[in-house]
C-alpha cells in the first residue's frame, strides 16, 4: 500500500508528522546558525525555513481554489516565488521563525474546514499538473520530510515513515520516466526486485541499498549507504 491509498485522514496525518518533524529540527537551529548552510546548493537555512513557511501558503492557495473554484495558482510566476523566498530569508530569526508557525497553522485550518466535496477538485501545482486538492497532503509531506534533512542538523531519511520512503522513490522515479532521464540506471532496495527506469535501454548503472539510502541518493542528498555500479555518481533531476 502506497500514500496515495490511505483515505486523506491518514495522508494528513502523515503529513503533520513531518511538519513536526521538522519544527523540531528547527527548534535545534539557534539564531545564529540560521545563517548557516543547507543541503541545498545557493541556500542558507534562512532561505530554506522561508521556502517551507510559502510553500504551506502555497498550498492554502489551492485549498481555496479547491473550495470556491476560482482559480488561484500557488505562485504568480517562477520569478515572484524566487523574490518572496529571497526577500523571506532577511527577516529576523523571529519573524521567521513566525513566519513557519503561522503558516503551517493556516494550512491545518485549511485542511481542517475544507469541505469533503472540495478534495476532489481539481487545481493546478506550480509545476503545471492538474491534480485533486487531496495531492496537497502528499505535496507537503514530501516538502517537510525531506526538506528537514536539508536543515543540515541531523535529519535522517532514515527516519521517515516507510510509506513515505516507498512513494517518494515510485515519484522520482516516475518523474525520470516523464522527462525521459535514467536510461540504463537500475535501482535495487535490499530484500527486492531491480527496478529499471527506462526499461527500453540495456542497463549501464546500478545504485543499490537499504530503501531510506537509495531514496537518499535519487532525491540528490548524498550517497551515504549506498553501492553504486558504473560511472553515474549523481542521479538525474526530478523536480
Amino acid at each position: 500500500m502506497g500514500f496515495h491509498d490511505l483515505d486523506v485522514s491518514e495522508r494528513l496525518l502523515i503529513a503533520r508528522r513531518g511538519t513536526a518533524y521538522f519544527a523540531q529540527r528547527l527548534a535545534e537551529v539557534s539564531d545564529s546558525d540560521l545563517d548557516g548552510e543547507t543541503l541545498l546548493s545557493g541556500w542558507s537555512r534562512r532561505h530554506l525555513v522561508a521556502h517551507v513557511g510559502y510553500n504551506a501558503a502555497a498550498l492554502c492557495r489551492l485549498l481555496d481554489w479547491a473550495a470556491s473554484g476560482v482559480q488561484t495558482p500557488m505562485y504568480a510566476s517562477a520569478e515572484q516565488r524566487g523574490r518572496e523566498i529571497a526577500e523571506g530569508a532577511t527577516l529576523s530569526a523571529a519573524a521567521l521563525r513566525n513566519l513557519f508557525d503561522h503558516t503551517v497553522a493556516r494550512l491545518d485550518e485549511k485542511w481542517r474546514t475544507l469541505p469533503a466535496s472540495a478534495w476532489d477538485a481539481q487545481v493546478r501545482t506550480a509545476q503545471g499538473r492538474t491534480v485533486p486538492a487531496s495531492e496537497t497532503a502528499w505535496m507537503r509531506t514530501r516538502e517537510v520530510w525531506i526538506h528537514a534533512v536539508d536543515l543540515g542538523n541531523g535529519g535522517r531519511f532514515g527516519d521517515f515513515p516507510d510509506i513515505v520512503l516507498e512513494s517518494l522513490l515510485t515519484d522520482i522515479v516516475g518523474m525520470w520516466q516523464k522527462k525521459d532521464l535514467g536510461a540504463g540506471l537500475i535501482l535495487t532496495v535490499d530484500g527486492g526486485e531491480p527496478v529499471a527506469v527506462q526499461t527500453d535501454s540495456p542497463p549501464t548503472e546500478k545504485v543499490s541499498g537499504h530503501l531510506a539510502a537509495v531514496v537518499r541518493w535519487a532525491a540528490g542528498r548524498g550517497t551515504v549507504g549506498v553501492g553504486i555500479e558504473g560511472d553515474l555518481q549523481e542521479p538525474p533531476h526530478w523536480l
